[in-house]
Parts: C-alpha cells; sequence; structure tokens
C-alpha cells in the first residue's frame, strides 16, 4: 500500500476484524514521512450475478443494494454503518448459497429480514416497492402483520 501523501511504501502497525470478521480494518504507517493512517478490506464478490424478475441477469452492484436500503432509511434513526453492515450480511447469505446467480427475490427477502430488525418504518418503505403495493390496504395489512409479529 502506498501513502496518500509522499506515495511510498507503508507498513501495517494493527490489524482488527471489524463487522464480524467480513471486513479488516489496517492501521498503517508510512515508512518515509511517518503518516498514519487506516485501509478497510471488504469481501468482494467477483463472479455474482442477479436473475431479476423479467428473466434479465445483470451483474451483482453492491452500491445498488446500499441505495436502495438507505433511499428507505431515510431520516429515520439507522446509521450508514447499520446500511453496509446490512449489506454485508446480506452478501455473507447469498456468498454461503455457492451459486453464481442469484434471483433478486432471494436478495430482496434478505434485506426485508434484515430491514424489519432495524427499523418498521424502513422496512415498510422497502416492502411498499419490493412488494409492489398497491394501496393505502395493503400498508394496511403489512403493517397489521408486523404488529402481530412482535
Amino acid at each position: 500500500m502506498k501513502c496518500p501523501i509522499c506515495h511510498k511504501g507503508t507498513k501495517v502497525i494493527d490489524s482488527r476484524a471489524a463487522q464480524d470478521g467480513i471486513i479488516i480494518r489496517r492501521r498503517r504507517s508510512c515508512r518515509w514521512c511517518k503518516f498514519r493512517f487506516s485501509t478497510h478490506e471488504e469481501l468482494e464478490l467477483l463472479t455474482l450475478s442477479v436473475k431479476k424478475r423479467d428473466g434479465q441477469v445483470e451483474p451483482y452492484d453492491r452500491e445498488k443494494l446500499i441505495a436502495g436500503v438507505t433511499y428507505a432509511c431515510g431520516k429515520r434513526p439507522v446509521t450508514q454503518e447499520d446500511v453496509f453492515k446490512l449489506a454485508s450480511s446480506v452478501e455473507q447469505r447469498i456468498q454461503d448459497r455457492k451459486k453464481e446467480v442469484v434471483p433478486s427475490k432471494l436478495i430482496g427477502d434478505l434485506v426485508i429480514d434484515h430491514l424489519k430488525k432495524i427499523d418498521e418504518v424502513a422496512y415498510l418503505r422497502f416492502a411498499s416497492v419490493y412488494k409492489s403495493f398497491k394501496n393505502a390496504e395493503s400498508f394496511k395489512k403489512e403493517a397489521a402483520s408486523l404488529k402481530k409479529k412482535r
């Protein structure tokens, strides 16, 4: 790893696992200018594709997942770290299946399960798009089923 200041080599001072071992945080120091900084290494899913409802297959995009969840969590007490943890957890579950192509429904179901535990309003927002609510009655039914499960 090169130093962001002098662009010369660095050494690792300390390494720690973060987010249940999915991310490794490394504290680094430049060998020449002594500048200190942190890096985060995260598991990358290289060959994963998503099969959409219409049958189209496209490469998995973590940023798309994060954007959708972030939008559902807008103006809610959910931190960006919570969103990243959710994304990492979903990715871990997908990778555990050892399939190169996963249905978008599986990803949506995993997100729904996690959001339900994090924030009920964000869950309802995400569910309204994911489950294609047609009217207010759909919201009412989903909210009622959420209340029953508590």
